[in-house]
């Protein structure tokens, strides 16, 4: 047998036992490339202006090239591990360590670069399809076209052969270190298997428990006043971060074989052949791979997070644009409202005016607020807009109270107002006390007057005209006239928009439109929300293949315990059940404990993004755990397989 006879051997065999590998590069390569197509795509032109669409997808494509590496470095760590034995049995037939590493070399050569060429292949067929999609998130109008770019596979083809040449010096290195009686014994050495859990694991499992309890706690604390400063805020976060992370590491150190522990104790060491499958071997094997466990968790909390944030801002883009832009469109100059309305008349779109007259009045919120957060003595002269009852339809307000009207979930969170007290209401000359009545949910006015999210006062006619004579003319807005316009029929309301652009009023807070400003915030957020989604779908894809490729080395090891056991009269389903139930443990606890430290971090500032909470939240995690799901389902495949071949 020559050499390139044994090298088209090994390909074969390691193309069929590693498929997962070469579908995690083949994929790999192709979101890298329909990536950086993207980039370069003239069909995103129409984007750049707007959303900086070049730019934030060039730094994302960093950010994958940095997943990508990793994954591929630490497959190739497992993989030459388990070809431990054939190097080392290449050496005891009289080959040199260099002619070793040429044979691992072409083969991987082969492997690698015929991946890298059928992942191009494929980024460049669903390169189309990404961009419409892309374009369908984020609104941009445009036609999205099938396009070949050269700057893209050039680009592909550096980083990836710059990636092969780093698995190629970690193959030399391995080689050249290894005796070969230590070759014999890598996969013997590859994983600490405890025997006994000592009182010091138990310690650190309480401990890692209480951790991450600890930084739950805090993150439930962050925004509701009990950290007054940003210094205080800041070193929360820090506590938080610091704690849930050093918490996981100690739980997957630690925990787990506690509370497995404590399972095999309430059954005095009498197991049946599932938990002897499945506890078992999960508790002696998590020690050793806590550092990994702890790494997938973290970064699979921190996609799952950022996704939800982003989506939450795009799912509440539409509700945060009518609290900001209440009608369809609104003015705050009667000229500029007689330009469109000219414009409405001549096309025939019917629609309704409401007019309402605004002033700033400087209010003192000390006695309502339930917070110290804030700047000293900013709550006892804050700027607030004040209407009239008259302005409002049902409102009925007594001559010394005040209505409070629309506040943003943000403010809300960090002061949050009480639902009684007194408030004083100064003037250029005299102050005027009223009784506060509480908070309404609707947003009477535009953001222009409310800087987006402040609350309106809503006080008596008489008491508004009061204000009126008195007023500070320091904090007055250049307008205090606020005009709505709705349109009455909606079929109309996209032809409406398109002469409130032609007339120039597409930016400013003096005339804005509420349709106008709901695409912005989805250009915006859809692009970070496409960009962390393929982030977060590559990072899933690769840590799944990990974890699968740890349950093949498993899988081998514990090939000859199968062996026992199938002749001492078990049959593959009562192994096949024990295995179900560990893959259970393998992949439902770091999925389970990732999804808890995004819930809570998410939970924490969800308000800042957005109005929503609930619905996206579910959808991400639903999503994220269905296509997590399906590597322990090609585990149990694989171990199928085994113990088909363990007799």
């Amino acid at each position: 047998m020559n050499i390139n006879t044994l090298i088209f051997r090994n390909l074969k065999k390691n193309l069929k036992n590693y498929y997962l590998y070469v579908f995690a590069l083949v994929f790999s390569v192709a979101l890298y490339f329909a990536f950086v197509t993207l980039q370069y795509d003239p069909s995103m032109d129409a984007a750049k202006g707007s959303i900086k669409g070049g730019a934030a997808i060039k730094a994302g494509s960093v950010l994958l090239v940095a997943i990508v590496s990793i994954f591929l470095l630490y497959a190739n760590t497992i993989f030459i591990k388990r070809r431990s034995k054939e190097i080392g049995l290449f050496q005891l037939i009289g080959m040199t360590k260099r002619k070793i590493f040429w044979i691992l070399s072409m083969e991987n050569f082969l492997l690698y670069f015929g991946s890298l060429v059928l992942g191009i292949m494929i980024g460049f067929s669903f390169s189309k399809l990404i961009i419409m999609i892309m374009f369908n998130i984020t609104g941009v109008d445009a036609i999205a076209e099938l396009h070949f770019s050269l700057q893209a596979l050039i680009q592909t083809f550096i980083v990836f052969s710059a990636i092969y040449i780093l698995i190629m010096l970690m193959n030399f290195l391995f080689i050249k270190r290894q005796s070969i009686l230590a070759l014999f014994r890598v996969r013997s050495s590859t994983e600490t298997k405890v025997k006994k859990v000592s009182g010091w694991i138990m310690l650190l499992g309480m401990l890692g428990v209480a951790f991450i309890a600890a930084g739950y706690f805090v993150s439930s604390k962050l925004f509701e006043g009990d950290f007054q400063t940003m210094q205080e805020l800041f070193a929360a976060m820090i506590f938080i971060l610091a704690s849930v992370i050093l918490g996981t590491y100690l739980f997957y150190k630690g925990s787990v074989s506690f509370i497995f522990q404590i399972i095999r104790k309430k059954k005095d060491g009498y197991l049946n052949i599932n938990e002897v499958m499945s506890l078992s071997s999960v508790m002696f094997r998590m020690k050793s791979n806590a550092l990994l466990l702890t790494i997938i968790t973290t970064v699979s909390a921190l996609a799952i997070g950022l996704l939800s944030l982003s989506y939450i801002s795009y799912y509440s883009a539409e509700k945060m644009a009518r609290d900001n832009v209440p009608s369809d469109f609104t003015f705050t100059s009667e000229k500029a409202f007689t330009k469109f309305k000219d414009k409405l008349e001549q096309n025939s779109i019917e629609f309704t005016k409401e007019e309402m007259e605004v002033i700033m009045v400087a209010a003192d919120l000390e006695d309502v607020t339930e917070s110290d957060f804030a700047v000293n003595g900013t709550l006892e002269a804050m700027p607030t807009s004040f209407i009239s009852e008259e302005e409002i339809e049902g409102i009925d307000v007594g001559r010394d109270e005040v209505l409070f009207s629309g506040y943003s979930d943000m403010l809300d969170k960090v002061l949050p107002l009480a639902d009684s007290g007194k408030i004083v209401l100064k003037g250029k000359t005299g102050s005027f006390e009223q009784e506060y009545l509480g908070m309404r949910d609707e947003f009477p006015i535009s953001w222009y007057y409310t800087a987006g999210g402040s609350p309106v006062g809503i006080v008596d006619d008489a008491i508004f005209e009061k204000m009126k004579h008195d007023l500070d003319p320091a904090i007055q807005k250049e307008s205090n006239l606020y005009i709505g316009v709705d349109i009455d029929r909606d079929e109309k309301l996209d032809e409406a928009n398109d002469l409130f652009h032609k007339l120039g009023f597409a930016e400013g807070f003096e005339h804005d439109s509420q349709q106008a400003l709901a695409g912005k915030q989805k250009k915006t957020i859809g692009l970070i929300m496409f960009i962390v989604g393929f982030l977060g779908l590559t990072f899933l894809i690769t840590s799944g293949c990990i974890l699968y490729f740890k349950q093949m080395d498993e899988s081998e090891d514990e090939k000859p315990n199968y062996t026992i056991l199938r002749k001492l009269g078990f049959t593959r389903t009562d192994l096949i059940k024990g295995i179900r139930a560990k893959q259970l443990f393998n992949f439902g606890i770091p999925l389970t404990v990732g999804l808890l430290h995004s819930y809570f971090a998410v939970k924490s500032g969800w308000f800042l993004f957005g109005g929503e909470f609930d619905i996206p939240m579910v959808i991400v995690m639903a999503l994220y755990a269905a296509m997590y799901s399906i590597f322990g389902f090609l585990s149990v495949l694989y171990y199928k397989k085994v113990i088909h071949q363990a007799l």
